[in-house]
């Protein structure tokens, strides 16, 4: 792992290595892009609320995800629980999710994700969607951040980039390996136990942390909302 490390960096800092994008032409990446890309390599957390899970028939597509982020959060609308807090935690090998408030682990889901969203109509919605570890099914899983989404979802698209950039250096070196990365859906590798680290956390929260305010999806609404109608916050 300390060799892929070092690859990593090597990535990050050199301008002649070819750099992979994965739709973020659309948004400009922050001035200390490149302290964030060498944090990744450790883990980097966001903090943020589930708000629920479909299954999808297309592994990408923005209209596909804008369908169903429409359906998980009419759900959400439609449940009065609590959404749950969660902890994710994003490096080149994946995503691992957590329960903030037990540490527990609810998925590991490995790099073999085929799209990641911010979405249009929802200002602090995050949605990714992955092949299920356990079958074949696809599934969009949605995210409620306490900010604008726009810095998770560029995480995890360069997740995707240096993961794709350390395989293809491990390539050279010895062949035949199975890639981290791949932009089509493969078969999910096996779940492993993560190891914990310190990574740096991001959009934490206090005991009162507001998202009730912004995002009351608990609450009764005295008209149906249209699938097609913008869905506010």
């Amino acid at each position: 792992m300390d060799a892929l490390k070092s690859a990593g960096r090597a990535i990050i800092k050199s301008p002649g290595v070819p750099r992979h994008t994965w739709g973020t032409s659309k948004h400009e990446l922050p001035e200390n892009w490149t302290d964030t890309k060498e944090t990744l390599l450790e883990g980097m957390v966001f903090n943020v609320k589930y708000l629920g899970m479909t299954l999808v028939g297309q592994p990408k597509g923005e209209e596909m995800a804008s369908a169903a982020i429409r359906r998980i959060v009419a759900m959400a609308r439609a449940s009065a629980k609590k959404f749950r807090k969660v902890t994710l935690t994003v490096s080149p090998k994946g995503i691992i999710i957590t329960d903030t408030e037990t540490a527990d682990l609810i998925e590991n889901v490995s790099i073999y994700i085929s799209y990641c969203t911010a979405d249009k109509t929802q200002d602090k919605v995050f949605a990714y969607v992955s092949q299920s570890q356990f079958n074949e099914t696809l599934e969009c899983h949605a995210f409620l951040c306490q900010k604008r989404k726009i810095a998770v979802t560029l995480t995890v698209a360069q997740a995707f980039k240096v993961a794709l950039d350390l395989w293809e250096i491990a390539q050279e070196e010895e062949k035949p390996r199975r890639p981290l990365f791949s932009a089509s859906l493969s078969s999910p590798l096996p779940r492993s136990n993560p190891t914990r680290r310190r990574p740096i956390k991001h959009d934490s929260w206090d005991v009162e942390d507001g998202f009730d305010d912004v995002f009351s999806l608990a609450e009764p609404h005295s008209k149906p909302v249209s699938d097609n109608a913008a869905l506010s916050l």
